[in-house]
């Protein structure tokens, strides 16, 4: 299983408007192959940020959703309300303790 960790930077005065456009996002992004769940959550200290956490299979899993119909409609909902590209990163199963 692979975490998928997104930084969002969101327009100054989006918030809500993303807010309302990713509860409609995430079902879309859940319904895809390999994808195990995901979640938004904002900042603490800056509401204009916000952190992706989406579970996937594989790495590939992710890159073969970013080449579906599913992903436009994501990025339709999403992506408006982007200050900057967002941070993408992937992330192992964690550490045993």
């Amino acid at each position: 299983m692979i975490l998928e960790h997104a930084l969002l930077s969101i327009r100054a005065g989006e918030e809500p408007k993303f807010e309302a456009s990713m509860r409609e996002a995430l079902p879309l992004i859940e319904s895809a192959e390999g994808c195990f769940g995901a979640e938004v959550r904002p900042q603490a200290e800056d509401g204009s940020i916000y952190l992706l956490l989406v579970r996937w299979s594989s790495i590939d899993a992710h890159l073969s959703f970013r080449e579906t119909e599913i992903f436009m409609k994501w990025r339709a909902l999403t992506h408006p309300y982007y200050q900057e590209p967002p941070s993408v990163t992937h992330f192992h199963e964690p550490l045993v303790r």
